[in-house]
This record gives C-alpha cells, sequence and structure tokens, in this order.
C-alpha cells in the first residue's frame, strides 16, 4: 500500500508460506567449519526500496537516481530495458548478497501507474544492472541451482566471477561454471556411453592346455630295450655274488 504496488503472484505465495528464507552451509577446513554457500530471501519487512532516499544524512547528498549513468541506452537489441533509480522504476532488495550487490525485484514501468510485470535483476557493487529472470520462480531455482556459492550472480554478468569464487565453482559446480561451452557444444557434456557395446555377451575363447611333445616309437623302444638290459644285468652280478 505504500508503493502502491501489487507483489507477483509467485512472489506472494511464498511470503504466504514463509516471511523470508535464509540458509548457510559450510565446509570443513583442516577440521575447522567455514561458511561458504549463503542463500537468503528478505523478509516482508526487509523488502526495502532502493533509490527512493539519499544514501546520506546530509541535506545535498547525492541519490542512486543522481549516481544513474544515463549514457547506457536501454532495450538496445535482445537485451531488456534496464531499470532506472528514480521514479520510473519501483526496485526493492531481494537479497542483499554479503555485500556483493544486491537482487532486486523491480518494477519497470512505474508512471503513470505501476505495472504488476516484474523481473529479477542483479544490481553489481559498480550499479551495472544485469538482467537474472522474469520471475521469482525462475529466480528460486536459480538459487538452489547454484547452491548459494558465493559471487554466483555475476556468472550472469560478462565479466563473470572472481578468479576465488571460479575454484569454489571448479569443487562444487563444475558443469555450471562452462554454461558457455555448454551452449556452444551441446554434446560436451553428454554422455556418450553405448549400452550395445557395454552390455555385449562376450564369448569367452577356451584357453587351450599345452599338452607335451610326443615322443617318437623309435626312441621309446630303445628306452625301454636300455632299461631292460640294465635290468638284467643288475640280476646277473647279484646272482654271481
Amino acid at each position: 500500500q505504500k508503493n502502491s504496488c501489487v507483489l507477483p503472484e509467485d512472489l506472494k505465495n511464498f511470503y504466504l508460506m514463509t516471511d523470508g528464507f535464509q540458509m548457510t552451509w559450510s565446509v570443513k577446513t583442516d577440521d575447522t567449519p567455514m561458511p561458504l554457500g549463503s542463500m537468503v530471501i528478505n523478509s516482508v519487512s526487509k523488502l526495502c526500496r532502493l533509490g527512493g532516499s539519499s544514501m546520506y544524512t546530509l541535506p545535498s547528498a547525492p541519490t542512486l537516481a543522481d549516481l544513474e549513468d544515463d549514457t547506457d541506452e536501454e532495450g538496445n537489441g535482445d537485451k531488456p530495458e534496464k531499470p532506472h533509480f528514480d521514479s520510473r522504476s519501483l526496485i526493492f532488495e531481494l537479497d542483499p548478497c554479503n555485500g556483493n550487490g544486491k537482487v532486486c525485484l523491480v518494477y519497470k514501468h512505474a508512471e503513470p501507474v505501476v505495472s504488476p510485470d516484474t523481473e529479477i535483476w542483479f544490481l553489481d557493487r559498480a550499479l551495472y544492472w544485469h538482467f537474472l529472470t522474469k520471475t521469482f520462480t525462475a529466480y528460486y531455482r536459480l538459487l538452489i541451482t547454484h547452491l548459494g556459492l558465493p559471487q554466483w550472480q555475476y556468472a550472469f554478468t560478462s565479466y563473470g566471477v572472481s578468479p576465488q569464487a571460479k575454484q569454489w565453482f571448479n569443487m562444487y559446480k563444475p558443469i555450471t561454471i562452462n554454461t558457455a561451452l555448454l551452449s556452444e557444444e551441446a554434446d560436451s557434456f553428454v554422455n556418450k556411453l553405448d549400452p550395445n557395446k557395454v552390455f555385449k555377451s562376450k564369448n569367452k575363447t577356451p584357453v587351450l592346455k599345452k599338452k607335451p611333445p610326443s615322443q617318437p616309437p623309435g626312441s621309446q623302444k630303445s628306452h625301454t630295450s636300455i632299461t631292460s638290459a640294465k635290468t638284467s644285468s643288475l640280476a646277473g652280478n647279484s646272482s654271481r655274488k
């Protein structure tokens, strides 16, 4: 009521189930837990509007609208129109991103009447806008898919995540960090295993035992005669004694 706007249906259903969402997880390094992942959706009371007031308490202090870069043309080609900090848009913070930026719910058309159409955008620390999703449901799926890894929103920017964050991605989400490769080569991560070759019955060839070489008949007879001659001579010697 204060901002004369209505929450999108999916976000309203989310807040009817739970007033915000926060989940963190840690990894163990040298038997010491270290916080790593963080997934946050602000509660309704923390759904603050951006750009409406000055960042400082001084009377002549600049606002976000004063710092907006108007040189960036909006709606170029296939790129969606970027939000504005002035009265043309209504912007609400969904996730503070641990100081790495802000994920925002954006009503891009607020004049003369606030349009019910909303989008989810990421505002980096340099105050540049990056489009994420058209609906809150799609953003929530992205949040879960990326496990709340540090700076995961920067994967949707032109300059990408930092080298340190990329190491965490390579460890926990190796395919996600290679989204460009996935879009260029659709079969890069496709299992090319051929089940016909894997489950093919293998006919084992029987192992033949080697037989000793057979002796010729003549040599066998001579060997027998020599043996019998030796036996007869031994018998004669014993009788003489």
